[in-house]
């Protein structure tokens, strides 16, 4: 899992003292040392009963799943996934409060018994990706949306990273812990925050910022992933940035004194590759995508978009790199005459790892056993390995050993959970999703997401965070030792959301149907609307003095 690989310090030019999120987040140990404790988990009555809850209503919970894969709703329109998660939960015996931090499809789901017990907090996501869509169960790629444009063809969106897997499992472990609690009186409150946008990283980092995620005691996250694992590693902090070019339309076939937008965005893609081998340190990633570049060649683009995720070790590293980026669009818009401005869309720190939790779910990991991956599953796995070009070997059926992080980052993914992570110890593992060797964010997870290889995955992995929890509720030991390690690592290192000063998040209006379905009104209070228009007002570039008759 790259979110959970390799924590320490990056080498390149080293500065005098070390990055305090990065400090923060390495171990001191060495990793050839380290072997990981044992008796930690324990069974107990409420154990059982939580596993057995899980069990017992597999299907309701392999049908979620299942379900929200089906809608496949983009980023901060999730509007009938979030209604089945937080509908999952009311049966359960959740109180459900929709608008978290403003976002309409984001939700608190709340159930307490009795008093003074830990308050756990639970992680779901459910938003899809955009043109990966893929028949369920195929081998080969089969997108299951087809949109056609005799110009421009593409696909429909998809759960390319599994989220209709990641919130289910999240909901169903919040669930199972809640009724093991009453049917033992173990005094508990299990808070699950339905999370909007995360592949966009805005939902949790923007609510984080907003303090929806204080009085925890602890945090509890999954993802799906290539292998059953976790650890304490770190992960990317990320600032993603959309730069908008304005520049004037005209006629191709006159094109003298018009200003192409599009020139300028690929000019800024151009120069910002020549940032990798001398400012793009082996921890870095910079990666672009141009989202608007006009419509049709025979009128010059007057405005296009061009967006980065700008990503490094820590905060402070990625703003290093963030200016570096700014002053190659600004280079971009002088050359081609046009004006350009930049806005920030979302930033997340680094995670800050806990060892002990992450020993205490491994532990838990392992009693339970992997995922239970059918006959069907495997054969999926190998079909999509095949049609990859991949070495064929299935889904990974055992769960890995529990080792210590590289000392040397190299870089990886970003999460939005890194923010709640700097403010309540948190805990991230992964479940076998996907086939060996293939990646998140493809069509081939989304083959896999709702069909026989996710399903398993919903369910190990709903066991594994629901066994963790009980442990912290029945434990109290467990949970001193995880808030006395965060203590530690946050001493000297004072947590500020990387969003900048008046923010303001993205959002889409919602349909009537849905604002009235959840009891909320539009807009809400913490964005302006309608946003401001972004028209260009420039003039036609000057070609000098008109040239002389001939003679």
């Amino acid at each position: 899992m790259q979110m959970l690989g390799a924590a320490g310090v990056t080498t390149a030019v080293m500065a005098a003292e070390a990055d305090p999120a990065m400090a923060a987040a390495a171990d001191a140990g060495s990793p050839a040392e380290y072997q990981a404790p044992e008796g930690l988990a324990e069974d107990s009555p409420a154990k059982s009963a939580a596993l057995d809850w899980i069990k017992a209503n597999s299907d309701g919970i392999t049908g979620l799943n299942a379900e929200i894969w089906e809608h496949a709703e983009l980023s901060l329109r999730e509007w009938k996934s979030s209604i089945a998660e937080a509908e999952f939960l009311q049966k359960a015996g959740f109180e459900v409060e929709f608008g978290t931090a403003g976002f309409p499809t984001a939700f608190t789901a709340t159930y307490a018994y009795g008093k003074g017990g830990p308050v756990l907090g639970f992680s779901g996501e459910y938003d899809a990706l955009p043109g990966l869509s893929q028949n369920k169960g195929v081998g080969h790629h089969d997108p299951r949306e087809y949109i056609h444009d005799p110009f421009a063809p593409s696909y429909g969106p998809g759960h390319g990273c599994g989220h209709s897997a990641l919130g289910t499992a999240a909901a169903a472990a919040a669930a199972a812990v809640a009724q093991a609690a009453a049917k033992h009186k173990l005094p508990v409150t299990v808070k699950f925050f339905g999370s909007t946008a995360e592949e966009a990283l805005i939902g949790k980092t923007y609510a984080v910022s907003k303090g929806v995620y204080e009085g925890l005691d602890a945090f509890l996250d999954w993802h799906p992933s290539t292998a059953n694992a976790t650890g304490w590693g770190t992960s990317t902090a990320m600032t993603a940035v959309t730069f908008t070019f304005l520049g004037v339309a005209g006629h191709g076939g006159t094109p003298l004194g018009n200003k192409s937008a599009l020139d300028a965005a690929v000019m800024m893609a151009t120069l910002s590759e020549f940032l990798r081998e001398e400012n793009l340190a082996p921890s870095g990633r910079l990666h672009w995508v141009i989202n608007n570049g006009g419509d049709i060649p025979n009128v010059t683009p007057e405005i296009a978009e061009i967006s980065y995720y700008v990503r490094e070790g820590s905060p402070a590293r990625v703003q290093v790199l963030l200016d570096k980026v700014i002053a190659v669009s600004e280079a971009a818009a002088k050359a081609s005459q046009t004006k350009v401005q930049h806005r920030i869309t979302s930033a997340c720190w680094n995670q800050l790892p806990s060892k002990s939790f992450a020993e205490l779910l491994h532990e838990n990991m392992r009693q339970i056993g992997p995922p239970e991956f059918s006959d069907e599953a495997q054969r999926l796995a190998k079909e999509l390995q095949e049609s990859l070009g991949l070495p064929v070997k299935g889904m990974h059926d055992t769960v890995a050993d529990l080792t210590a992080p590289n000392p040397v980052f190299m870089g990886g993914g970003s999460t939005d959970v890194a923010d709640i992570s700097w403010n309540v110890p948190t805990v991230s593992m992964g479940a076998a999703l996907a086939p060996i060797g293939t990646k998140m964010h493809t069509w081939s997870t989304a083959a896999c997401a709702a069909a026989a290889p996710g399903q398993a995955a919903v369910i190990a992995a709903a066991k594994y965070l629901a066994a963790t929890a009980v442990d912290l509720i029945t434990q109290p030991e467990r949970l001193k030792a995880i808030k006395d390690e965060f203590a530690e690592r946050t001493k000297g290192v004072e947590w500020k959301t990387a969003l900048p000063d008046g923010y303001e998040p993205p959002m889409y209006e919602p349909p009537a149907w849905f604002l009235r379905k959840t009891g909320q009104s539009w807009p809400p209070e913490n964005i302006t609307w309608p946003p401001k228009r972004v028209v260009s007002q420039e003039k036609f570039a000057s070609l000098g003095p008109e040239l002389a008759a001939q003679k």
